[in-house]
Formats: C-alpha cells, structure tokens, sequence
C-alpha cells in the first residue's frame, strides 16, 4: 500500500511527537485550548484533552487516566489557559477507555461537572470498572480466547491482562447520555455529536461546522489506527461498525482534526481513505492465510503469521491479546461477507469461504 503522509496543522505538536516529548499546553483557537495529560508507561505518551471556554468556566473532551501525576498536568494546562478545576463544567467523554474516562469521576468531584457518555458505553461502565463484576467479564474473555486457540499455559495470563489498568479509572456514572446527531448545549459553540462504534461500542467525535473542527477521540489518528476488536463487550462485528462510521466521518467538511493522541493534522478525507484501505489490505492478508490451511486455522494461529509493526515475540501479553481480538473483529467481517467461513468449536477453526 502507498505510503500517506497526513499533514501535520500544529508544528510543535508534530515536533514534540517526533522527539519523543510531550507538548506545552497550546491555544488552538481563540476560546479553544489543546492540554496534553501524560499516560503512565505507554507508547502514547499523552491523551489530548481540549479545554472549550464557556462565558462561567470550561468543558473538557476527554480527562485522562485517573493518576495524581495526570490530575496534576490537567489542572496545570487549565491555569495556563486562565482557569482552575473548580472552573469544569461538562466533561464530554468521547469514549471508556481508562485515558479518556478515567479521571471523569474525579473532576466531578471536586467541580460538579456534569460528565456525558453515548449510551452503548454507559452500558458498559459496571460490568468493566465495578469490583463486583469483573469476575465475570474475565470468564468471558477467557471463553473467548478458548475458542480462539490460544495456547492453554497462555489463557489465564492473557484474560486477566487488563487488570493492571482498572484503577486508573475513578467510577462514574454519566450525568447526561449523547445520542448521534445530538447538539451539545454549550453557550457559543455549536457542536454536534457523531457516534462512530468500532473502537468501543459508544465512541464519540463532535464536530462544530462554524470552526471546522472535528474533535475525533479515537476514531481517527495522524499515525497509527485504533484497535477495533472483537470481546465481551464489543458488538458482533465491530469492523464493519467502524468502516461505516469512518466512511461517514470522512464526508465532513472541516479544516482540522484534533485527535485524542499524537497531533492534529488536516485532511480528514485524505487520512480516511488511507485507513480503509489500510484495513481492506488486512483483510487480504488474513484471506490468504486462511485460504493457505487446507485443514483450518484458529484465530490465534492466523493473528502469529501475520505481518505485525514489529515481532510478534516481542509482543507482551496485553498487545498479543489486543492482536487476537483484533485478527478476530478481521475474522468476522470477512465471515459476514461469506469470503471466509467458521466451524464452531473450542477453538473455533477458520477455512475459506
């Protein structure tokens, strides 16, 4: 696939990224400001929280992991832009994963700001987050990697992988519940909500047409792409939910993107189609694997030959769990388009369509 390079629309951003450093708190726009809240030993580095100025305070899109040092860099970011934490008034969440949700409960807390999720994650929130359920959301996902064919000394590991993230988030149950197409109610803005599912059952990206912006969380980045997978809690075929919602979000007229990671960039459309086309090569690949294993393949047995961004040895258990499930959301779309096909069992064995 040719090579697409996004187009960066913040310098120091780009910069910092390319460094390996976390970028100063940035004025966008008038009344809109860009603070990054580092995340604890992770690639990523930084979730980009956007503080919109309202005429009493602010409302934030996303909040970061729930962490003293996170807490910390947000209240820092908001008294370089002129405000304090008691000044939040809305925390629009674009989606439950720990960096985007999990100091939502927090902030709450100490400013009473109303916190809004699409409803498909508020759904979510107990059986992922509170002490009482998770029990059972790690037999799910045990079962499923059963039938995935991941090697028997490997499953516990591999279930329980996410466990070592779960404090990062304070619990909380959302206030206000976005519906697609809602109109967000902030004085001077116009945003606009747009559910795209995939990345998790209830992401969200707002768009405000007067500035042309599309806050896109997850949903589209400068460099890499989201892990659309198949779990316990995702829809059936989580795929085919993102390619519709990315090809719906590529339709949209604006002039910069502000992602929840990396940097902003421009060219929405051009970043669009390079995804998809990113994920219909994919799905060539795993075609060919499966057409390759006249006998059947598992799920796992396909995610470990194919082409990953470095060894799949090298993968600790959390990102070979990630792969799976990932192979597997692949799996499922080609299965729902009759080009592969599945005999049930423990595990599951693939075979071309």
């Amino acid at each position: 696939m040719a090579k697409y390079v996004v187009v960066p629309s913040s310098e120091t951003q780009h910069a910092a990224w390319l460094r390996g450093a976390v970028p100063d708190v940035e004025r966008v726009r008038p009344g809109l400001w860009s603070i990054p809240v580092p995340l604890p030993v992770n690639p990523l580095r930084y979730v980009l929280v956007y503080a919109l100025e309202l005429p009493d305070g602010v409302a934030i899109v996303d909040a970061g992991w729930n962490t003293d040092e996170a807490y910390t860099a947000l209240v820092a970011g908001l008294g370089v832009a002129g405000y304090e934490i008691t000044d939040v008034r809305g925390v629009l969440v674009t989606h439950i994963h720990p960096d985007h949700y999990g100091l939502a409960g927090r902030i709450r807390e100490v400013s009473g700001a109303w916190i809004a999720l699409h409803p498909a994650d508020a759904r979510l929130v107990h059986d992922r987050y509170d002490d009482t359920a998770i029990d059972a959301l790690v037999r799910k996902e045990r079962a499923l990697l059963v039938r995935s064919g991941v090697p028997a000394e490997a499953l516990d590991e591999l279930a329980g992988a996410s466990m070592m993230i779960r404090h990062l988030v304070a619990t909380a149950k959302p206030d206000r519940l976005v519906e697609d197409g809602d109109r967000i109610d902030l004085p001077g803005w116009d945003l606009r909500a747009i559910w795209t599912p995939g990345h998790s059952p209830g992401h969200l990206c707002f768009v405000s047409p007067s500035r042309r912006l599309l806050f896109s969380g997850d949903h589209v980045l400068a460099k890499i792409t989201p892990i659309v997978a198949v779990h316990p809690q995702s829809q059936p075929n989580p795929l085919a939910d993102y390619l519709d919602s990315l090809a719906a979000v590529g339709k949209l007229d604006v002039d910069e993107v502000l992602p929840a990671h990396e940097y902003r960039f421009a060219d929405l459309a051009g970043r669009v189609e390079y995804v998809m086309a990113h994920h219909e090569e994919r799905l060539g690949e795993i075609e060919v694997v499966v057409g390759a294993a006249a006998d059947g393949v598992t799920c796992w047995e396909v995610a470990t030959r194919l082409t990953w961004s470095r060894a799949w040895q090298t993968f600790p258990p959390f990102m070979r769990r990630a792969a799976n499930n990932e192979t597997l959301a692949h799996l499922a779309w080609l299965e729902s388009r009759g080009r592969v096909a599945r005999v049930a069992g423990e595990p599951d064995r693939w075979f071309a369509g």
